[in-house]
């Protein structure tokens, strides 16, 4: 019996369980998003430094997930299964970086350790979605790939919001200048890495392969090496519409990028009017910020219920099209708020934005590469996500400087205009990706 069909409807129960683990590897996605950047600021980094010295994420994710990928379609560990191992290593260094990491007392340290944390949730995260797509059947991986929406929602805004309260709570700062309230923050991380991880390993079993397949898996050569040419054959090898989706990325992972390094700058400017070195004002908008990136994963859980609707009924490039150009509108919108509570307005549309992200192109995805190759796309899907990273940290530096006056407000707006370029781009993806309405009349 293949995998395939094996692959039997799962209750929601399930599905809510197979995807827990996601919480807390994006809890840790959290805090890079909204306090990693602060630090390096509290250890002196120059603004014009954060692109370069967040090149741990996309360098990572290019190097690590395609290569989980493919070792993970010939994985087969007796007790764990084909992509369970990998979750487990993975959260495993992230909860001893996350430990650690408020620890740091020299930017350099700060850096190093973000390395080892992104290799740590590349390990963990890329072999995720190929799990949801080897547990489901095609009519339930709607479901199954954003209840991952839901829980990036609640991970992140629980690690964004815990900001918030615990600088409330908490006063002082270490001699490297660390406030002792971003402390708290990463000691939960540390502990919801893991213990999430743990509840999906313990509750959902991966279906042994039959002894036919096992054996071919187990009779394919094994190591960096043969998982390195694997990669390079299925980039060969790629449907056309899946190299659309890398132009769709591109203009919107490069934004998202530098919506991550300067809202807080943004924020500061606009609604305390800060000026570099005026550590009390930034404090403040460090702490609002996390409620506001709270804020939009709580829309982003909350929403992430009514795009599944949607995508039952409409195919996936004109959800994923229509929920960017909220985001769009949103980073256009943020520089010219001076007043802090009305920032979580156009957040509501970069929360439906942050859902669809995360979980609606995968269905374009999954509906064009073979079965038995899930991980290795998935892992090269990723470095469709860290490739526009990768060229944000060694361009956009320049460009903040020399061509936006070195002000956020202007990085934010450039965000927003790529975001429009994306959501243009998607409606070009020639897919053939269908909603469940489809498959059902075609039935």
């Amino acid at each position: 019996m293949s995998i395939d069909s094996q692959r039997l409807a799962m209750t929601f129960r399930q599905i809510v369980l197979m995807n827990f683990g996601f919480f807390g590897i994006q809890y840790s996605f959290g805090l890079q998003q909204t306090a990693i950047n602060p630090i390096f600021s509290f250890l002196n980094a120059d603004p014009g430094q954060l692109p370069i010295l967040n090149m741990a994420g996309p360098i990572t994710g290019l190097l690590v997930q395609p290569l989980v990928g493919a070792l993970s379609d010939r994985t087969w560990v007796n007790g764990l299964g084909r992509r369970r191992p990998y979750f487990l290593i993975g959260a495993i260094g992230c909860s001893i970086c996350l430990f650690f990491y408020p620890h740091v007392t020299a930017l350099w340290m700060a850096v190093l350790l973000l390395w080892l944390l992104d290799i740590s949730n590349n390990t963990a995260m890329e072999p995720y979605r190929a799990f949801i797509a080897d547990k489901l059947p095609v009519n339930q991986q709607p479901t199954g790939f954003l209840m991952q929406s839901v829980f990036t929602g609640l991970g992140i805004t629980l690690a964004n919001v815990s900001l918030y309260f615990f600088q409330q709570w908490i006063g002082g700062e270490s001699s490297s200048g660390i406030p002792y309230w971003v402390y708290g923050s990463f000691y939960i991380g540390a502990v919801c890495s893991i213990g999430s991880v743990l509840i999906t390993v313990f509750s959902t079993k991966e279906e042994r392969p039959s002894d036919e397949a096992l054996a071919a898996m187990r009779a394919q050569p094994r190591g960096l090496i043969p998982a390195v040419r694997e990669i390079g054959e299925a980039i060969k090898d790629m449907p056309k519409p899946l190299w659309q989706l890398a132009l769709v990325y591109l203009f919107q992972w490069y934004a998202m990028f530098i919506y991550w390094q300067y809202i807080t700058l943004t924020i500061a400017k606009s609604v305390w009017n800060a000026e570099q070195g005026d550590k009390q004002l930034f404090e403040q908008a460090v702490g609002w910020t996390g409620l506001v990136n709270g804020w939009y994963n709580i829309v982003t859980f909350i929403s992430a219920f009514g795009l599944m609707v949607l995508a039952r009924k409409y195919q996936a490039k004109y959800v994923h099209a229509f929920s960017i150009s909220l985001a769009a509108l949103a980073m256009l919108i943020l520089p010219h708020i001076s007043n802090k509570f009305l920032l979580f307005i156009p957040m509501i549309g970069f929360g439906i934005a942050w859902a669809s992200i995360m979980g609606v192109p995968f269905l374009i995805a999954v509906a064009e590469v073979p079965k038995e190759r899930y991980g290795v796309y998935m892992g090269i899907i990723n470095m469709m996500i860290v490739i526009p990273m990768l060229i944000e940290t060694v361009t956009f530096g320049y460009i903040f400087t020399n061509f936006l006056g070195g002000d956020p407000h202007n990085a934010m707006t450039f965000g927003g205009v790529l975001m429009i370029l994306a959501a243009v781009a998607t409606l070009f993806v020639r897919t053939s990706q269908r909603p469940e309405v489809d498959l059902q009349a075609k039935a």
